[in-house]
């Protein structure tokens, strides 16, 4: 009788999150990619994962983090994110291109690739950032292997990237295929009222200076010439129930990202209880505004979950106001956080993998990921739903060592992470080396 052909990782005793839904099943896992699912228990294999009491669901993607190398390591690098990345759980990332120098060309973008080789813990992509002086480059460019897609910001952030004027953006946006990930913010807006938060010169000022109009000023504005141009775009960290109104009627060309912190955190209370460390672009908003996006997320209009992980150190967060750098980290409190939402009820299980594994992988096309599924990758995020944590400052392993989320009780926790069929991560512990690699996508 004909011996079976072993398998290399068996994940048994699991309830597994597949496309058909929760199922208590066997996963078997050959040459880093999901060979079979409801495989007998008698079945040989290497290693053999007992997950009894466990969720198995797909490798949670991170699709918006800021790693900050090259150039600003003192805040974070590619080690430390990915590092933190699969400590929360996420199996893979889409970096951003506001480091120092900006990635803006293929030979960044190369630097970028060669500097997570044997250093990042997750498979990872970069994203190239749009200016005037690529936007006629960036179709070409865009297909680069490890290349993410490309980004734009329509307002002053962290870097210097800037596309704040329609006849570049219309130029960028004309170039290509691949769908553009776009920060929409309004430039000349914010600039008019820069007074108001100098005046202020307190963090609750924020949302006040980067008030609704600037956000819904650029989504509109974006929105108009993505209907001229016939080009796709993802219109990143949502924040205003204005927007998401306009954003019902563009649903054949855009797609729509918000982030935890802005389901979780409103004004004034975050400002109050945070202060400056509250403070990113865009900002977090009153309470209207975080229950339009509960609403967003059951109605199926928000397509993805990302983290926007910002990281600044505690030293540069105390600066005076605006003085201060805007952003936080976020990329290892993805899954707790959105967890306890799950927990309480805000959202389901299956909703939650569709935002951080399924909704990825549809936006931009990747190849092999975001679903358990015979051929996939073997990427697994592994979480005990009746887990009971406190997020805390410790632990944090990016350089900013830092959370807003720092003392706030969840039940819900990602216990192990599984890379294309390898363990990185164990109960709150790395296992073995960094064996990110890039990411692939389809049609490019």
């Amino acid at each position: 009788m004909e011996t079976a052909e072993p398998f290399d990782l068996l994940l048994r005793g699991g309830t597994v999150m597949t496309p058909s839904g929760a199922v208590a099943t066997t996963v078997g896992v050959r040459g880093g990619r999901i060979a079979a699912l409801g495989v007998p228990d008698t079945a040989p294999a290497a290693e053999v994962l007992d997950l009894r009491g466990l969720h198995v669901l797909p490798g949670v993607i991170d699709s918006q983090v800021h790693f900050r190398e090259p150039g600003l390591e003192h805040k974070e690098d590619l080690e430390s994110g990915t590092r933190g990345a699969v400590l929360g759980g996420v199996t893979t990332i889409f970096e951003m291109p506001n480091t120092s120098p900006n990635t803006d060309s293929p030979d960044a973008l190369a630097d970028k690739l060669a500097r997570a080789r044997g250093r990042a813990w997750c498979d990872h992509a970069f994203f190239l950032g749009a200016t005037d002086a690529n936007a006629d480059s960036l179709g070409d460019w865009e297909g680069l292997p490890g290349c993410a897609g490309v980004k734009v910001f329509m307002g002053s952030s962290t870097g210097s990237l800037l596309v704040e004027d329609d006849t570049v953006l219309r130029r960028v946006l004309a170039g290509g295929r691949r769908r553009v990930a776009v920060h929409a913010e309004d430039e000349a807006r914010l600039r008019a009222r820069k007074a108001v938060a100098e005046e202020a010169a307190d963090p609750s000022a924020h949302p006040d200076w980067r008030d609704v109009e600037t956000a819904v000023t650029a989504t509109r504005r974006l929105l108009a010439l993505s209907r001229e141009t016939g080009r796709r775009v993802h219109v990143l960290h949502i924040t205003t129930a204005e927007e998401l109104e306009m954003l019902v009627g563009a649903r054949a060309l855009a797609t729509v990202e918000v982030t935890p912190q802005h389901l979780t955190l409103a004004a004034p209370d975050c400002y109050d209880g945070l202060g400056s460390f509250a403070q990113m672009n865009p900002p977090i908003r009153e309470a209207r505004h975080r229950a339009a996006l509960w609403r967003a997320v059951a109605d199926g209009l928000v397509d993805v979950i990302g983290s926007d992980h910002a990281p600044h150190t505690r030293e540069e967060k105390s600066w005076p106001y605006p003085q201060c750098p805007s952003g936080m980290p976020g990329v290892q409190t993805l899954v707790p956080v959105m967890l306890a939402h799950v927990h309480v009820g805000r959202l389901s299980l299956e909703r939650f993998v569709d935002l951080t594994s399924a909704g990825p992988a549809r936006i931009y096309n990747i190849a092999g990921k975001g679903r358990i599924a015979r051929g996939y990758d073997a990427d697994f995020t592994i979480v005990d739903l009746d887990a009971e944590h406190t997020i805390d400052n410790a632990w944090i392993a990016s350089t900013c060592g830092w959370t807003p989320f720092h003392g706030m009780p969840v039940t819900g926790w990602p216990v192990m992470t599984v890379i294309r069929g390898h363990v990185v991560m164990r109960e709150g512990a790395t296992v073995g080396e960094p064996l990110g690699e890039p990411a692939r996508f389809q049609g490019v």
